[in-house]
């Protein structure tokens, strides 16, 4: 007859299973992966498993958190593609804007990647081609508004949805490029919000 602390283990599987499913957090899902692991091996040694628990141990959870916690990192990535500046020694004047975005995306679990390009041409054509998920441009206003003197435009309906969920103070136009658009530079197909 089993001990009692087996069906508290065998009951602690899919409960931790559970919380991996449920977090929002992925770096908590993570954690959690690796506690589901350690809990199964566990269970197999007990069983009488001591090669099963043994690859589940090395193979199955290192493995598994190791490929996880790559993938995790390299795909929570924002990369906004903007124009290289002329001096670079100089302090750039879109600081406020690039913090303002680093803290919105920051709630998301999201980091702000920045992808300089020589002209606005590259810039589209980086769009286009999927190598950013948005494009930070100039537009010809007056220089006395700084802050305000710029399009993002977004080819991703979820970072659109994150960047305008709340209001700041006026920083940016935000837009979104419309799915079947074909050319970013048609501004009339993009639906734009302060942002």
């Amino acid at each position: 007859m089993m001990d009692s602390y087996i069906y508290i283990l065998i009951a602690l599987l899919p409960l931790a299973a559970a919380m991996v499913i449920v977090q929002k957090n992925p770096y908590q899902a993570l954690i959690v992966r690796g506690i589901l692991g350690a809990i199964s091996a566990m269970l197999y040694a007990v069983l009488g498993g001591a090669d099963v628990a043994l690859t589940e141990a090395l193979v199955g959870t290192m493995l598994a958190i190791t490929l996880y916690a790559v993938a995790v990192r390299s795909s929570l990535v924002m990369r906004l593609g903007v124009l290289e500046a002329p001096h670079t020694h100089e302090p750039s004047r879109y600081k406020l804007l690039w913090d303002d975005l680093r803290m919105r995306l920051r709630t998301h679990h999201l980091r702000l990647e920045l992808v300089p390009y020589v002209d606005a041409k590259a810039l589209h054509q980086a769009l286009i081609d999927r190598e950013v998920h948005g494009i930070c441009l100039p537009q010809n206003q007056p220089k006395a508004e700084p802050l305000t003197d710029c399009l993002i435009t977004l080819r991703v309906q979820r970072l659109y949805d994150i960047l305008t969920a709340t209001r700041p103070p006026t920083l940016a136009q935000i837009a979104h490029l419309e799915v079947g658009d074909a050319a970013p530079l048609n501004l009339t197909a993009l639906k734009e919000t302060q942002l």
